[in-house]
């Protein structure tokens, strides 16, 4: 791996560490190791989804999911058949729209998620030893600034285009 320090540019060596944590955050054996202390067991991809509904306080429909995780709506379809099988969330009806479900966590995918982000905020408080709240901060308002720069982007780049466009 490169060394992301080395660079005198900020931007290019903003770039080389967010590529080096997300390489290093992203990989399996991560994620199964820390699932382990946990006690968790499911997979990353079922998290995000468990976390995208708890951020949208707990309920929320399939299609506004899969924006949120920048997905197509099947995948996620498929993906809360599998979750509602572990009893980690349900489907309820829209009540705007009789057609329409809604997805809903569950206790136990509540339960489960919790126990996960305890692990990982543990990890965290240890890796972060020694920095103060300010810092710690100052880097949350850059990353959730690079996070709404990155959905913009992305929602930009998957907008249809019109003819001629």
């Amino acid at each position: 791996m490169p060394d992301p320090g080395r660079d005198q540019d900020p931007t290019a060596a903003l770039q080389k560490v967010l590529a080096t944590l997300s390489y290093l955050l992203t990989r399996s054996r991560a994620h199964e190791r820390q699932a382990t202390r946990a006690g968790v067991t499911a997979a990353r991809s079922d998290l995000w989804l468990l976390m995208a509904l708890e951020d949208s306080g707990g309920v929320s429909r399939v299609g506004d999911l899969a924006a949120t995780l920048m997905v197509e709506p099947p995948h996620v379809t498929r993906q809360i058949g599998q979750l509602e099988s572990q009893d980690l969330v349900e489907r309820t009806p829209d009540s705007l729209d009789r057609r329409a479900r809604k997805v809903a966590i569950t206790p136990h995918g509540r339960a489960i998620l919790q126990r996960l982000q305890q692990s990982s905020q543990a990890g965290l408080r240890e890796a972060l030893d020694g920095f103060d709240d300010a810092d710690i901060a100052t880097t949350v308002a850059v990353l959730n600034h690079l996070v709404a720069w990155a959905r913009h982007k992305h929602a930009e780049e998957d907008r249809p285009r019109g003819r001629g466009a």
